[in-house]
């Protein structure tokens, strides 16, 4: 989808998106967890916008569709739109995997975030603890807004759980890989969004 696209759906509040009085809806189905308990989550705006959703974080938080889960060798993508005039730079955003006991007192997941300075992280988070896998690394794959070309940017972001190996990709272009047997990247597939981001996700496939 052309970025143009985007703007005119963004711009326009289609019947799909629309709830009782014309309100735009959070999707049913999702469901949201802050990284510290009790976080306020009062500036959080999650709706579905068809196509994808869009998101405007107030704390750090995961957000997911418990039935979306990915097992065995598979690909799991999402395309984000960055909005820089309401963003910042060293925030990041992009998917988790792995998921396990995302609503319970120790929430295991991988994920994989960009930010808007040109880097990109891997990381292992379980309970309230995390550990680095790929600390954040400059890459040139990585899209960024620079303050021109319009008011927002897109990265595709992709993983590939081989049999021996797990890829991650941006905008097609491989980033890093680590041995399957070091990462547990079976369970369920989301967002992860850190504070202060806004954000349209048009879609989050897996295949």
């Amino acid at each position: 989808m052309r970025i143009w696209n985007l703007l005119a759906v963004l711009g326009a509040v289609t019947s799909p998106a629309l709830g009782q009085g014309g309100q735009l809806t959070r999707p049913d189905a999702w469901r949201i967890r802050p990284d510290q308990p009790g976080a306020d989550t009062t500036a959080l705006e999650f709706v579905a916008m068809p196509p994808g959703w869009h998101i405007t974080t107030g704390p750090s938080l995961i957000l997911w569709d418990p039935a979306k889960t990915a097992f065995g060798q598979y690909t799991v993508e999402s395309e984000v739109f960055f909005f820089r005039g309401k963003s910042r730079d060293t925030e990041g955003y992009g998917i988790l995997l792995g998921g396990k006991n995302l609503d319970g007192p120790e929430p295991d997941y991988v994920y994989f975030l960009l930010r808007n300075d040109g880097k990109y992280l891997v990381k292992h988070r379980v309970g309230s603890q995390t550990h680095v896998i790929q600390d954040w690394t400059v890459h040139a794959a990585v899209a960024r807004h620079t303050g021109e070309g319009g008011p927002t940017v897109k990265n595709v972001i992709r993983v590939e759980a081989g049999a021996d190996s797990v890829q991650f990709f941006v905008n097609d272009q491989a980033v890093a890989a680590f041995p399957r047997s070091h990462m547990k990247a079976d369970g369920i597939v989301g967002l992860r969004v850190n504070h202060g981001l806004n954000l349209h996700v048009s879609k989050l496939e897996v295949k």
